[in-house]
């Protein structure tokens, strides 16, 4: 089976499982082929866990859910060392947490403490956990699937800038149409939903990121990809000079080379061998969202992040 042919039937699979929210489950494929990891933002009962479980069954590969709470420790994720006692003798042994997975559902993220927060940081970034002096790789490949709740902030600690830099993508999740919403009923009253079947292999998955780089990203739009990233962080440069004060922080390099990895799983998810211009403005707004930080003086004026990605959009010139 091609990559292209392996995509495409992982891709009509899980729309099996997911009424609708065919947005939310093509950046979620999209994520995994890339090797990214994925914040996906909505409000309770869209179907963000469910979408991520039904990725996850379609693979023959290690899932692990970790639902997080205030009272959660960083050893409850990454494990931690654990006294044995054989023959009056003894030993430590480390003993994996659910972070040993190659995909790990972080269900509501935001409530987790700043220490869980940093040692979820680290293997996000470093394929890896610290425990003592031992260092312990994480199963390639890799893929935190993030999802938190834009409101019932109580009890919450907001994700840090540096955390959430590390996610290729943010991708936010609306309610369904009226038809879409009538078809989850009908499923959920009839209990028909389709049983997933294993599709992939670990070793299928990991073999798909080499494909993804040899998509075709010509010079002109790896140009376009730079100067769309950069506008972020002066965009008086393109003309729009009254965005300065509204913007406290562009985007840093990652976001260029999401957009780079991004609109190539992009292409290839779609059955092309080759990026276009069409592909960098798709995905520009699920790339900058979490990565743009505006001022206070933006928010007493009702800015909103994607109101000034969109700007940028209209003013950087299209290849």
């Amino acid at each position: 089976m091609t990559a292209r042919k392996q995509v495409a039937d992982l891709h009509a699979r899980i729309g099996r499982s997911i009424v609708g929210q065919e947005h939310m489950i093509e950046r979620l494929l999209i994520g995994l082929i890339a090797n990214g990891n994925l914040l996906v933002e909505g409000l309770p009962g869209l179907a963000k866990t469910r979408a991520v479980k039904a990725l996850a069954a379609h693979l023959d590969a290690d899932f692990s859910r970790v639902q997080f709470t205030p009272d959660l420790l960083p050893s409850d994720v990454t494990g931690t060392e654990v006294y044995h006692s054989v023959g009056g003798t003894g030993e430590f042994r480390f003993e994996p947490g659910p972070i040993f997975a190659n995909i790990v559902l972080a269900d509501e993220i935001n409530r987790a403490p700043a220490k869980v927060q940093s040692a979820l940081l680290e293997a996000m970034e470093e394929r890896q956990v610290t425990i003592g002096d031992t260092t312990h790789k994480l199963p390639e490949p890799f893929v935190v699937l993030a999802t938190q709740n834009p409101i019932e902030q109580e009890g919450t600690y907001p994700l840090p800038e540096a955390q959430l830099d590390r996610f290729l993508f943010k991708v936010l999740v609306d309610y369904p149409a009226p038809e879409e919403e009538r078809k989850v009923l009908e499923y959920h009253l009839a209990e028909s939903f389709p049983k997933p079947q294993r599709l992939s292999s670990v070793e299928e998955l990991a073999g798909l990121e080499p494909v993804v780089r040899e998509v075709y990203l010509d010079e002109r739009i790896r140009s376009y990809i730079v100067n769309l990233v950069t506008a972020t962080r002066d965009p008086a440069e393109v003309g729009l000079g009254d965005l300065v004060p509204l913007l406290a922080f562009g985007a840093s390099p990652r976001a260029s080379i999401a957009l780079a990895i991004g609109t190539r799983a992009l292409a290839l998810v779609r059955g092309r061998s080759y990026v276009t211009p069409e592909d960098v403005k798709e995905l520009a707004p699920t790339v900058l969202r979490h990565r743009l930080v505006l001022t206070y003086e933006a928010e007493a004026e009702g800015a909103t992040v994607e109101e000034i990605t969109e700007r940028i959009l209209l003013a950087v010139e299209v290849p």
